[in-house]
């Protein structure tokens, strides 16, 4: 994974000598190309061209269970709230429960952000080992610990691990995933989270149950059930090739062609020779992107496109956390809902919110992606808000309220992961990954970090009234990115990521 020869890292080695034209290098030589070099490379077109073949299966199998992992991390945090509260070593108050959820989220702001610079300087590939065996060790950790304190900061660290793989996940899944596919992919690969969901829920049910297991030990158990699935998905990712992408960027050209080649034998059964009609693009070779383009990226040049990242980012952030995170605690205390029963309640909401990603994630490639995330925020909004009123008229039982919160979800999931699409696929490779991480972290500090803490304090006032107000911000930060998305939302179904957002290092 070494670099190619270069000289001093200085802005003008990154961007190349000025004013010296240089030809450019076709993919596909037997050396790196030095920095500074041009190489004009038909590899991305090569890689949009191909049809959907196993190769992109397992890809999608081996990235895509992150997600799975999240799914269970959060479900299983949320699902043992009653049991963390009656544990005669931590008994956590409502408000610790929240704080242990904040922390988690904090954790994966700022593993994110860490993480993803790393994405962009390092790749993709090495990254995957890195944020997964933080979680791994983390959450292995948390069956370990004493007090609020011990918990909150194991909790911290799994959640770093699981932000720094989303950088690094949804990069690769974009980089390598045909264009007419990228959608509908990357909308159920983030939907798969609710597999997690409820593989946690049903994980709770069990060991949560006092007559299988001690309610002291059942707890940590729990958080031990993901270590064990991390450990599976380090080897299935032993096979997956680093992105052509981030490598013919970094001088990697004879590496690059070589992966795709590679791809092309997986998936077509031959190397064929490329039409010499392919687009091609010109890039500069680079090691790295100073922070100065990054911020003229992001503020300048993409301006709208980063307020439309923000705004989509931190409505599905609190509209998840605030309402997920607390699931349970509503199920207990409003509803009466025995601690060891509430995972029975989980998998029905699971089940619509994988459902909506797989069932209208083709529609984000056919219909387009402006009409499909106008529609599943705004209605997301109005939904939850017409639910939440059912419940502060207390006009619904349980299974109702469980029934509502399914179909609410069902348009929120979708919403949420196209958020995730958005800011993945629409600003340049060079950046996709700190950008990811970006708006990830500053979606999940406004809306996310915030929420389990402001809900767990409403549940504690006891009153229905105060949790609707709580409902009511939720459904207007839905309908509001809704209308923000419907004024500068970016057509980006079935474009090749290098039309929809032009390489920082692309030469005229």
């Amino acid at each position: 994974m070494d670099e190619p020869p270069d000289g001093p890292d200085s802005p003008d080695d990154i961007d190349g000598p000025p004013g010296r034209p240089e030809p450019p290098l076709r993919t596909g030589p037997p050396a790196a190309a030095p920095l500074g070099a041009v190489v004009e490379t038909d590899l991305p077109a090569r890689l949009d061209r191909l049809p959907w073949g196993r190769f992109h299966t397992l890809v999608i199998a081996a990235l895509g269970v992150t997600w799975i992992l999240d799914g269970l991390e959060v479900t299983l945090a949320g699902t043992l709230a009653g049991a963390l509260k009656e544990s005669p070593v931590l008994r956590f108050s409502n408000a610790d429960v929240g704080f242990a959820t904040s922390a988690y989220l904090a954790g994966a702001v700022l593993g994110a952000v860490f993480f993803g610079w790393l994405t962009d300087r390092l790749g993709r590939k090495r990254l995957f080992f890195i944020t997964l065996a933080v979680y791994l060790t983390a959450t292995a950790a948390t069956a370990f610990t004493w007090d609020l304190w011990s918990f909150a900061a194991m909790r911290f660290l799994t959640g770093a691990g699981i932000g720094g793989e989303y950088t690094a996940i949804n990069s690769t899944i974009q980089e390598l995933v045909p264009a007419r596919y990228r959608g509908f992919t990357d909308i159920a690969v983030n939907g798969s989270f609710w597999l997690g969901a409820a593989a946690g829920a049903l994980g709770a049910i069990v060991v949560l149950d006092p007559a299988v297991i001690d309610p002291e030990y059942g707890w940590r158990l729990a958080f031990l059930i993901g270590a064990v699935l991390g450990l599976v998905v380090l080897l299935m990712r032993m096979w997956i090739p680093e992105s052509p992408r981030w490598l013919v960027i970094h001088g990697r050209v004879a590496e690059a062609e070589a992966v795709v080649a590679g791809i092309e034998r997986r998936v077509l059964g031959t190397t064929p020779t490329p039409p010499s009609d392919l687009p091609v693009v010109r890039l500069r070779v680079r090691r790295s992107t100073p922070l100065s383009a990054v911020a003229e990226a992001l503020l300048v040049r993409h301006r709208d496109r980063a307020l439309i990242g923000l705004v989509l980012m931190a409505a599905q952030a609190f509209f998840f956390n605030a309402v997920f995170f607390t699931y349970a605690l509503v199920l207990t205390d409003f509803y009466g809902v025995p601690v060891e029963r509430v995972g029975w309640y989980i998998l029905p909401f699971a089940a619509g919110n994988f459902l909506g990603p797989l069932l209208l994630g083709p529609l984000f490639d056919t219909l387009g992606r402006r009409p499909m995330i106008v529609f599943t925020y705004a209605i997301s909004g109005v939904l939850l808000a017409v639910s939440g009123l059912l419940f502060q008229r207390e006009a619904v039982s349980v299974v109702e309220q469980t029934a509502a919160w399914a179909v609410v979800f069902f348009f929120a999931s979708a919403a949420a992961s196209a958020a995730y699409l958005t800011v993945s696929e629409t600003f340049p490779l060079e950046i996709r990954a700190l950008t990811i991480a970006v708006f990830y972290a500053l979606g999940t500090g406004i809306g996310g970090v915030a929420g389990p803490w402001l809900f767990g304090a409403l549940i504690d006032s006891g009153s229905r009234t105060s949790v609707f107000a709580g409902y009511l911000v939720g459904a207007a930060l839905m309908v509001v990115a809704a209308l923000v998305h419907w004024r500068w939302g970016v057509a980006a179904e079935r474009r090749s990521l290098e039309d929809v957002a032009r390489p920082l290092a692309a030469v005229d």
